[in-house]
């Protein structure tokens, strides 16, 4: 049930002035108290009436939202809690409630190295305490692929928010084939996470082309708020679209790959597609299937291809199956006797 802001700040009002026993409250306490919380929290003048009123308490009353309130009227016009103790800020979690809270602090605590989620640190701190008040830990049932020990994520937060506010860079980054870090002038676009690693995409100094750091590599980072951003409304979505992975070739390089998936793979590759321009051009009797996609041939394909091992047979193009036959033939040497 979607119950808007103004509502909620009503039925905390009310049950703070029914916590308070040593006043009696009528009805037309109750409004005024409302009236006055929301012109606090709204910054003007918000009459509640009468009628909202009592359907809050009728509200707070049912279960519709947990609470089954004990709220009664005494003397015919004086409303308190049966219960002195009771607050609808006590009701004890259901096991769904507690289930819910456990995968979504998991998952909140992904974002942590970013201070978009900063505000979130303390709230999400209050619902680990208030999960583990309500029942013991247990394995959790969301399992997202992370590495706490990946270098450069220390530098997220930082690159972020000179993307944010379009704030040039200079970037210590030593690749792994060079033999020692160099400085870059980098006018960073967006931030890129593929297979469980960050990279930086922008372009360095006033060269044209788009160059991806990976966070890993980057060894320090510095503003330099001396020199103007690049803003060339870079679009990632568009950037990427004919691309599996990071790496991004020249448009010639975009070619149509046909790929043969025998039987037993063809239904993982059917509901979790290769890449978005994925499209089955056969369906044959022994199971296998056909498929066509329209990509880069670059590493990350190379690499997703191989991994399939025999399970896989490249059709098209010819480039791509004798460089897939060299690499499985050298695999193959290895395990030679």
């Amino acid at each position: 049930m979607a119950i808007n802001k103004n509502a909620l700040i009503r039925y905390k009002t009310i049950d703070k002035c029914l916590q308070n026993k040593y006043r009696q409250w009528t009805l037309n306490d109750l409004i005024e108290a409302c009236s006055d919380t929301l012109h606090e929290y709204e910054g003007r003048e918000i009459n509640v009436s009468r009628r909202t009123v009592q359907l809050d308490i009728q509200m707070m009353r049912s279960d519709k939202l947990g609470y089954n309130a004990p709220i009664v009227v005494y003397d015919r016009k004086f409303y308190k809690y049966e219960d002195e103790d009771y607050s609808i800020t006590d009701i004890p979690l259901t096991e769904n409630d507690m289930n819910v809270l456990s995968e979504t602090v998991e998952m909140l605590k992904q974002f942590k190295d970013f201070s978009l989620f900063s505000e979130l640190g303390g709230i999400i701190q209050r619902l680990e305490d208030k999960v583990y008040t309500e029942k013991t830990h247990q394995a959790s049932i969301i399992h997202l692929d992370k590495n706490e020990n990946l270098k450069g994520l220390q530098h997220l937060d930082l690159l972020y928010q000179a993307i944010l506010k379009k704030i040039v860079l200079r970037l210590t980054y030593r690749s792994f084939k060079a033999r020692q870090a160099s400085e870059v002038i980098f006018h960073p676009f967006i931030l890129k996470e593929y297979n469980n690693r960050w990279f930086l995409v922008g372009v360095a100094g006033s060269k044209p082309q788009i160059i991806t750091f990976a966070l890993d590599r980057i060894l320090n980072v510095d503003y330099d708020l001396d020199i103007p951003y690049r803003n060339e409304n870079f679009n990632g979505d568009e950037y990427y679209k004919n691309t599996i992975g990071v790496t991004v070739l020249a448009e010639k390089h975009i070619q149509e790959i046909i790929l043969k998936i025998e039987k037993d793979n063809a239904p993982y590759v059917i509901t979790k597609p290769f890449h978005n321009t994925q499209e089955i051009i056969g369906a044959h009797e022994d199971g296998s299937i056909t498929i066509k996609l329209n990509v880069h041939i670059n590493y990350e394909l190379e690499r997703m291809i191989l991994g399939f091992g025999e399970s896989i047979e490249v059709l098209e193009p010819k480039v791509l199956r004798k460089r897939i036959r060299k690499k499985l033939t050298a695999a193959a040497s290895k395990y030679a006797d």
